[in-house]
């Protein structure tokens, strides 16, 4: 698919917004191919995880040319995050589902009729996801790891941001995955989207994006009682003590802070520092982030790419220069870049108060702040004190207080002494305003499942002999 194509196909997509009755021929496909009842069979499952994971290897210059196109993302990272995070958590998925799709035996009280009875893991149905543009591939292709390990079959809506790579990804697909397997509707949130959610044929909504999108989808399933998983915003607190390794905490920020430009819902964005590493940390980052290399996405040297969109970069500076007029200080960046794409520089904030918009609301774009504390209960109240609750990270030499902060830290996610690395073993979700469910991991796989009784009367012998 050339690009002029993938332009075409996104302008019919924000153009031309899905409504139910285009749904009708999706509606037959999807419902044909799950009720049929092969998605319930272990093996089933099985080709359909070594499907995705085919997709993703012979595909993969394919898929990261499309994530170039649609959000000049730098090749590397899309290959990284976005390929190889989604390969080895099919992989993964793979290797377990044998124990996760198990039944389990319960022994029953003789006081009870004598009896054998078992718990058996069901798929719910036809699952719809949402995904959001920041991560074109992974964002798509994580939840449906999830639901093909449980049976389900998926309809993705991609952001109308980032349409060409949702359907190159589809159009890949269709010769190896079955017909009714992976399905791609696009269009826009208000109208594909609602349909969608509202549909009667759909079992369960899994939303990746911002806390309002979020409330709107759990209010739209709300009638039909579908189940829900939000993935929803984040403001990653980075908790710095004064005795942790300040060389290590700036480059792992230098890295993670500016991944994807800032749009990472983890990205360690909110740093905390104890009062005595404060000054140095701060010139340490502003030197580490002022060299950090952005440009042409297909660079090899780039490390940071542009924007998803003017409105995004236009909604980034704006919070920077709020930030700056209320007090804050710019130690580095806070500029447009020149020249083509939605560029924003690195930019690193100090001197950024607790209750600033710019602390507690998510940026969603390359900027950093730093907040001093004078001791650990502030730094706990302050890296507590925004409505988010997905990812988090404490910085310290001391085993104790880590241990404090991670049990006291309300977030899905604690790191100590690192920020981001995901692992397919793991879960990933938020507690409060990010959302509920959890991705990866066999708790992925329960999200998209119904736990069903079963238990069979034992008769007894004739005679009453044993």
């Amino acid at each position: 698919m050339s690009p002029d194509l993938a332009t075409d196909l996104a302008t019919d997509a924000l153009t031309e917004p899905t409504t139910a009755p285009d749904l009708a021929a999706v509606r037959q496909t999807v419902r044909a191919t799950f009720d049929s009842g092969r998605t319930a069979d272990l093996g089933w499952r099985r080709r359909q995880l070594e499907g995705l994971i085919r997709l993703v290897e012979e595909n993969e210059k394919q898929l990261v040319d499309a994530m170039v196109v649609d959000l000049g993302k730098p090749r590397f990272e899309a290959w990284l995050t976005d390929l190889l995070t989604t390969r080895d958590e099919a992989r993964h998925a793979l290797k377990h589902l044998d124990a996760w799709a198990r039944p389990t035996k319960h022994p029953v009280p003789t006081v009870t009729k004598p009896a054998t009875a078992w718990t058996q893991p069901q798929p719910l149905g036809v699952a719809l996801v949402i995904a959001p543009w920041n991560y074109p591939v992974q964002l798509l292709l994580s939840p449906l790891v999830g639901a093909l390990a449980a049976g389900c079959c998926v309809v993705l809506k991609p952001s109308e941001l980032t349409p060409y790579t949702a359907l190159r990804l589809a159009e890949l697909a269709a010769d190896i995955l079955p017909a009714g397997v992976l399905n791609v509707v696009c269009g826009r949130g208000e109208t594909a989207g609602v349909a969608l959610v509202e549909h009667p044929d759909v079992a369960m909504v899994s939303i990746t994006g911002s806390v309002t999108a979020g409330k709107a989808v759990a209010r739209a399933a709300a009638d039909s009682l579908k189940r829900v998983h939000l993935e929803l915003g984040g403001k990653a607190p980075v908790v710095v003590f004064d005795d942790a390794d300040v060389e290590g905490v700036v480059a792992n920020l230098t890295e993670a802070s500016y991944y994807n430009s800032g749009q990472d819902c983890t990205a360690p964005c909110r740093v905390i520092a104890g009062s005595g590493v404060y000054d140095d940390l701060v010139a340490r980052l502003a030197e580490g982030v002022s060299g950090i290399r952005t440009g042409d996405p297909t660079d090899p040297e780039t490390a940071m790419g542009p924007l998803v969109s003017s409105e995004q970069r236009d909604r980034v500076a704006a919070m920077v220069s709020r930030a700056v007029d209320a007090g804050a200080e710019a130690v580095t960046g806070a500029t447009e870049r020149d020249g083509a794409g939605w560029f924003y520089e690195p930019t690193v904030l100090a001197g950024v108060a607790q209750n600033s918009e710019i602390a507690q609301r998510e940026v969603f774009g390359p900027v950093v702040t730093v907040q001093r504390a004078p001791d650990e209960s502030t730094l706990l109240e302050w890296a507590n004190g925004v409505d988010y609750g997905l990812a988090a990270s404490v910085w310290t030499s001391d085993v104790g207080r880590a241990m404090r902060m991670a049990k006291g830290l309300r977030f899905g996610t604690v790191w100590v002494n690192d920020h981001i690395p995901i692992m397919s073993e793991m879960p990933h979700g938020g507690f409060k305003q990010s959302g509920y469910g959890k991705d990866m991991s066999v708790y992925a796989v329960e999200a998209y499942t119904e736990l069903k009784h079963v238990m069979i009367k034992l008769g007894e012998a004739e005679g009453g002999a044993s």
